[in-house]
């Protein structure tokens, strides 16, 4: 298994550790649902060092990512970052994904630069995917061996920070960043992103920086009870928000529109993309599957995998993602089933074992923050 710059703290703090997308990650140090309850209610610190960063830049970047990603990256000035996907030549979702558009005094004139931000799971596949659709003017490097990436996420993240930084944090917008400063570390990449719905920054810094920030984003934190979190708190925390999870939620086979994912998708943006044919397609045919979110009338927690039924014993979709809410009190997952099915209020059934239990379709997100 791969490491991060970070991986001999997890052990050295006791963290609960497991092989995922091929490298040595903290899944939870002391439980899921106190490490997610800090999030929601002070600060919490995630290593995400795992994800890869593609830079693109030259005099056609801006048409390599219009013609790779599926929404509209005209639309992104200058420290501004927007949350997109990279779909096929069939519709399917090769990658979920944030574009950054960075200052261009990395460039010639005339040219631009982005950073792609991709799933772990996905470096080597996205990188061959963009690679192979590059007809254009544009330079890609691979930085994520470079790279490491910290999440500070939950309402006490500002007050945690602005210790560490001369940068008015409540100055960046969401889904905007600046480039700074902080810990003494400078050429930060302070970004107002993250997957919890809690608020709070993601730090992209240099990996020969990544526990120096670390350490210094604990210190600061201590007086609003700072926790390191893992993964198993961030998958309660993205799913609480209903955002998907790739190769759950999302995968190859499922379309954005069918993941309630058409607000990045822009049919109609200046620059055709891959498989917007197929979506135009499938959007005048109309969907034959949704996304949904469900709770459960009992306490039995649906996994990814489980069968979907309506009342009458018909089969009807499948669960992508569940957990017990630890905001909520209750199990809730999200799941593919037929169009018919998915309106709010449905009663519909989940197969745990032998047994069909009753679920209600229900608006997303869970979570109202």
């Amino acid at each position: 298994m791969k490491s991060t710059p970070l991986t001999q703290i997890h052990l050295d703090l006791g963290a609960k550790m497991a092989d995922f997308a091929g490298y040595n990650m903290p899944i939870q140090y002391s439980s899921i649902t106190e490490e997610h309850h800090c999030v929601r209610n002070g600060v919490g610190v995630f290593d995400v060092s795992h994800m890869g960063e593609f830079i693109v830049k030259g005099s056609q970047a801006l048409e390599l990512i219009q013609k790779v990603t599926s929404n509209d990256v005209s639309k992104l000035e200058i420290g501004d970052a927007q949350y997109s996907c990279l779909p096929n030549h069939t519709g399917g979702i090769v990658d979920d994904l944030l574009v950054y558009r960075l200052t261009e005094d990395m460039c010639n004139e005339g040219e631009r630069a982005y950073m792609l931000v991709v799933n772990a799971s996905n470096i080597e596949k996205d990188w061959d995917w963009i690679t192979e659709n590059n007809e254009f003017d544009a330079k890609l490097s691979d930085i994520s061996s470079k790279s490491g990436l910290i999440a500070v996420q939950g309402p006490k993240a500002i007050a945690t920070l602005q210790k560490l930084t001369d940068v008015n944090l409540s100055h960046i917008k969401y889904y905007n960043f600046v480039k700074g400063s902080i810990a003494g570390i400078s050429n930060v990449i302070i970004s107002a992103t993250g997957y919890t719905g809690s608020g709070g920054f993601e730090l992209y810094v240099a990996n020969e920086n990544t526990l120096e920030l670390w350490n210094a984003v604990m210190d600061a934190g201590k007086e609003f009870d700072i926790k390191p979190c893992g993964l198993g708190a961030r998958d309660t925390l993205r799913l609480e928000m209903g955002f998907c999870l790739y190769g759950n939620d999302i995968d190859d086979n499922t379309s954005p529109l069918e993941a309630g994912l058409g607000w990045i998708t822009k049919l109609n943006k200046q620059q055709s993309f891959n498989g917007k044919n197929w979506m135009d397609e499938q959007k005048a045919k109309g969907l034959s599957r949704k996304l949904v979110g469900f709770t459960m009338a009992e306490r039995r927690v649906p996994r990814h995998g489980y069968l979907i039924f309506d009342g009458d014993d018909n089969e009807i979709g499948v669960v992508t993602s569940g957990t017990q809410s630890p905001s909520l009190d209750l199990p809730i997952g999200m799941g593919y089933v037929t169009l018919n099915q998915a309106q709010i209020g449905n009663i519909i059934f989940i197969q745990v074992g032998k047994k069909l239990m009753e679920a209600t379709v229900t608006k997303l997100p869970f979570l109202k923050i």
